[in-house]
């Protein structure tokens, strides 16, 4: 089954990923990936979706849903290095994975978050993701 990172949550200040599953109506209802226990959350958390999220490059900007695929072909079957790793060992994972990584603004703390996420979503998901809609597919081949 192919995730969609439009439905994949990050919410600040609770650990893991969340699959969202309805609107309610002081909030969201999600369903934590890791147990698949359901809570609802209000308007006023910081709910973001993955898709949302991109990583700051030399360049300007990826996506990271481009960076979970580059991980995977630096990784293939294997995790990714665990939020624990050393910074030195995270550096060096992502200068393979992403070499144009902006060093002055992806700090180590957001590499130990991306990587607990590629994780999460090797067990609890897939790494085989959804085609966003065909309009932003082709803004993207024209930006290559």
């Amino acid at each position: 089954m192919k995730t969609d990172l439009t439905k994949i949550l990050s919410i600040s200040g609770q650990s893991g990923l969340f699959n969202y599953i309805s609107q309610a109506r002081a909030g969201a209802i999600v369903e934590a990936l890791s147990d698949k226990k359901r809570s609802c959350f209000g308007m006023n958390s910081r709910i973001t979706t993955l898709a949302d999220i991109s990583i700051y490059t030399d360049e300007g900007e990826t996506k990271l849903k481009e960076v979970f695929l580059k991980m995977k072909e630096v990784l293939g079957d294997a995790d990714a290095p665990t939020s624990k790793s050393s910074p030195e060992e995270l550096k060096s994972f992502f200068e393979k994975a992403l070499p144009d990584y902006d060093r002055d603004r992806f700090y180590v703390s957001h590499m130990k978050k991306v990587v607990d996420w590629y994780n999460a979503l090797k067990k609890y998901a897939s790494l085989d993701f959804e085609e966003e809609d065909g309009k932003e597919t082709a803004s993207e081949e024209g930006q290559e």
